[in-house]
């Protein structure tokens, strides 16, 4: 999210959720994205609940930003790409989808308060979707306070809040906890789940893998290709560790096998390392 783009939300058609595929906030199908040569996403193929927490999980240079560019309509892609019950990018998606991008996006000059009050006018929202999105965000002290004055994990807090006050039905998040200690981090995880049992969709990307276990499904993504939708608990399972990050470099492993590549043997080899993938 930016100034000049704010964070899309609105009220709208809520996905039918009596089976996966009706209740799908997001269906993706044979996406590809190639940015001349290189193939950035090849072929992939998931869906995501409504009202879920979804992780998008993978080392620097996987896919991730642009995966997310695409689902929110603002990078050229091939294949099909349904948000909402709509095309990726359609006009109407303005008002349901906000997007909240890894660097904090917010007017310096004026105060969190005048902030939030500014992306909210967009979508006609009052002073109390203002306040709600304030506190949603735990801002309430600082609301006065000119965005230039903020820490850096306050100046993110600020960019959710201005996604937050259209009250999105689908919350895309790019790395939001990134440069946070791990209360913050704690804290924003808490939120999150207190949106997505209010309804919300969210779809967070990370490349921590200890924030794994605060989804309720994961997309894991190496090289532009989606090597497993599954939850935490699959995870652990079919990498056979209860340590998230282990078990992500087994499935790496044994994909690169398959394929006839390097073997992943070591967390410094699949590009991360001291439990944080790079």
């Amino acid at each position: 999210m930016s100034p000049s783009t704010p964070g899309f939300a609105g009220s709208g058609p809520v996905p039918d959720s009596s089976n996966p595929v009706a209740g799908a906030a997001v269906s993706v199908s044979g996406l590809t994205v190639r940015r001349g040569r290189d193939t950035v996403l090849q072929n992939v193929d998931f869906s995501i609940p409504a009202g879920r927490i979804t992780g998008l999980l993978g080392p620097s240079g996987s896919g991730k930003t642009t995966l997310m560019r695409t689902i929110v309509g603002v990078q050229a892609a091939s294949g099909a790409v349904q948000v909402l019950g709509r095309p990726a990018g359609h006009p109407m998606l303005r008002h349901l989808v906000g997007y909240v991008t890894q660097s904090p996006s917010v007017y310096p000059d004026l105060t969190v308060e005048a902030n939030v009050r500014y992306f909210g006018a967009m979508h006609r929202k009052g002073k109390p979707d203002v306040a709600e999105a304030i506190a949603a965000v735990g801002l309430v002290p600082q609301a006065r306070q000119k965005a230039a004055d903020l820490s850096g994990g306050q100046l993110s807090r600020v960019s959710l809040a201005c996604a937050l006050v259209a009250r999105p039905q689908l919350l895309v998040l790019d790395e939001p906890t990134v440069g946070l200690d791990p209360v913050l981090r704690a804290d924003l995880w808490n939120r999150f789940r207190s949106l997505a049992e209010a309804g919300t969709t969210l779809l967070v990307s990370s490349h921590v893998m200890e924030e794994a276990s605060h989804c309720h499904s994961l997309l894991l993504l190496r090289g532009g290709k989606l090597l497993a939708q599954l939850t935490p608990s699959e995870l652990a399972e079919r990498g056979r560790s209860n340590d998230l990050e282990q078990a992500f470099l087994t499935i790496i492993t044994e994909q690169e096998d398959h394929d006839g590549g390097i073997p992943a043997r070591s967390a410094h080899s699949a590009g991360w390392h001291d439990r944080r993938m790079r």
